[in-house]
C-alpha cells in the first residue's frame, strides 16, 4: 500500500488558479502529510523529495460528479447477474483509468459502496477519491427498476446493481436511512424516466412530491443532500421545488427550471459525453438497442438547453455518466462543453464548482495551503488550449492524490 512521503516539493511550476482564472509562475509547492503546506515563489526548505516541474502547469486534480464505477457493462440488467467480486475487479480497472486521466475525486451516482471507497482509501485499489450514494432509489417501474415487462422477480440490495426499489413515503425514508447507515455521502433518487431502463419513458415523472420531499428531509437530517436523475422540465421542477440540490442530466429543461435552479442555488450536472457516444457505441457496450435508441430523444436538445442554462448563470458541474467500455471517453466532456463554455469555465466546473457541490470546498478544488494535495501537471496551459486535458498520454506529466504520486514523468532532483 502507498504511504505519504513526509515532504515533497514541486518546483519551477506555473500555477493555474481556477478561482482567479490565472496562471502564474514560477511557483514552488511544498506538500506535507498529504496536504499543501506552502505555495510561494521563494526557495523551498529541506524536503524528502523534490521534482522540477520545468515550467509545466500545475492545477487541481479533476472531479467527475456523475460516474458509475461498477458499470463494467452498459447493460444494468446484465450487471445484476454479475458476481459482486467480479464487479469489483472490473471496477478496479475503471477506477485506475480515471485516475490516470487526472481525476482525483469522483462522485458515484449508483452502484459503488462503502467497501469500494474504503479499499481505495486504504490503498488496496488504485483510483480517485470515491464519493458514493450507494444504491440509487427508484420507484417500481422507475429508472432503477431493471425488470422487463415479463419479469416478476424481487429487487434486492445484495446484487451488483444500480438501484433499490421503494414505494411510498415510509419505504423511501427507510431506503434513504439505510443508504446513509451504509456510509453514503449523498442520496440519489430516480425522479424521471431514463435511457438505460427497460420499462419507463424519458418523459415520465417518478415518485410523488411527498416521496421526493421525504428523501430530501432524510438527507438533510443526515447533513447531506439529494441528487435527482431527470430529463424534462416537469420532472426537474418537481424535484427542485421539493428541495433537491443537484439535477442530473436535465437535457429537456426550460426557463422555468433555470429560474428554479438559480432561485434555489442548485446545481446542474449535464452528462453530455454519455449521450454523445451511446448512439454509436451503446449496443456494442452491452446496452439493448431498444434502450439505446432512447438517447436520440435527448442528445441534440441537451446541447442547446445546456448552453442556454450556462448563459443564464446556472452552476454547472462536470459529469460524464459513462458505462462499460465507454469510460474511455471521460475527457470528451471538455470538448463538448467548449462549444458554449470557455476553457476556464469548463475547468472550474471540474474543480472549484464540483468541490462546492460535494461540500468539500475546504478540502479540494484549488491548490491553496491546507487543501488536500490533489495535483496534476500538464505540459502546456489548458486555459489557452483545453485540448491539452484530452490527451493525457501526451500532456499529463504528473498525477498526485493526497500527496501520493500515481503518475510521474518529471525529473527528481533530490531524494533524501
Amino acid at each position: 500500500m502507498s504511504r505519504h512521503p513526509s515532504s515533497t516539493a514541486l518546483t519551477n511550476a506555473n500555477l493555474l488558479d481556477p478561482k482567479a482564472g490565472t496562471v502564474t509562475g514560477p511557483i514552488n509547492i511544498v506538500i506535507e502529510s498529504g496536504r499543501i503546506a506552502e505555495v510561494s515563489n521563494t526557495p523551498i526548505g529541506v524536503c524528502e523529495s523534490v521534482f522540477d516541474v520545468n515550467g509545466a502547469t500545475l492545477m487541481p486534480g479533476l472531479c467527475d460528479a456523475h460516474v458509475h464505477v461498477t458499470a463494467g457493462t452498459a447493460s444494468f440488467p446484465d450487471l445484476l447477474r454479475w458476481s459482486p467480486m467480479y464487479t469489483t475487479a472490473r471496477a478496479s480497472e475503471i477506477l485506475l483509468g480515471m485516475l490516470q486521466r487526472g481525476f482525483t475525486t469522483v462522485r458515484d451516482c449508483g452502484g459503488a459502496d462503502y467497501g469500494l471507497a474504503k479499499a481505495i482509501e486504504e490503498g488496496y485499489i488504485t483510483g480517485p477519491r470515491l464519493l458514493f450514494s450507494g444504491h440509487a432509489i427508484s420507484q417500481t417501474g422507475g429508472h432503477g427498476d431493471m425488470r422487463g415487462p415479463g419479469e416478476n422477480w424481487d429487487s434486492c440490495t445484495c446484487c451488483a446493481g444500480l438501484g433499490v426499489i421503494a414505494d411510498g413515503v415510509s419505504q423511501v425514508r427507510r431506503a434513504c436511512r439505510d443508504e446513509i447507515r451504509k456510509g453514503a455521502h449523498f442520496i440519489k433518487i430516480m425522479a424521471a424516466g431514463g435511457v438505460a431502463s427497460p420499462t419507463d419513458r424519458i418523459g415520465n415523472t417518478q415518485f410523488s412530491e411527498g416521496e421526493i420531499t421525504a428523501a430530501v428531509q432524510e438527507a438533510e437530517a443526515a447533513e447531506t443532500y439529494v441528487a435527482a436523475h431527470v430529463y424534462t422540465a416537469r420532472a426537474a421542477n418537481r424535484a427542485l421545488m421539493s428541495g433537491v440540490r443537484s439535477i442530473e442530466h436535465g437535457n429537456l429543461i426550460d426557463d422555468s427550471t433555470i429560474d428554479l435552479l438559480l432561485e434555489r442555488d442548485a446545481f446542474l450536472v449535464p452528462t453530455m459525453s454519455t449521450h454523445e457516444v451511446l448512439g454509436t457505441e451503446g449496443v456494442a457496450g452491452g446496452m439493448p438497442k431498444e434502450m439505446c435508441d432512447k438517447v436520440f430523444e435527448v442528445v441534440d436538445a441537451g446541447k442547446a438547453t445546456h448552453a442556454h442554462a450556462h448563459s443564464r448563470g446556472v452552476k454547472m458541474v462536470y459529469g460524464t455518466d459513462l458505462l462499460g467500455p465507454m469510460h474511455r471517453h471521460q475527457l470528451l466532456e471538455f470538448s463538448i462543453r467548449s462549444a458554449f463554455q470557455s476553457p476556464l469555465e469548463v475547468i472550474a466546473s471540474a474543480t472549484v464548482t464540483a468541490a462546492e457541490l460535494f461540500n468539500l470546498t475546504e478540502e479540494i478544488g484549488d491548490l491553496s495551503p491546507g487543501k488536500r494535495a490533489d495535483i496534476i501537471a500538464l505540459a502546456g496551459n489548458p486555459l489557452e488550449d483545453i485540448g491539452i486535458l484530452q490527451e493525457p498520454e501526451k500532456y499529463l506529466k504528473l498525477v498526485m492524490k493526497d500527496g501520493i504520486i500515481y503518475k510521474n514523468q518529471l525529473a527528481s532532483t533530490k531524494t533524501d
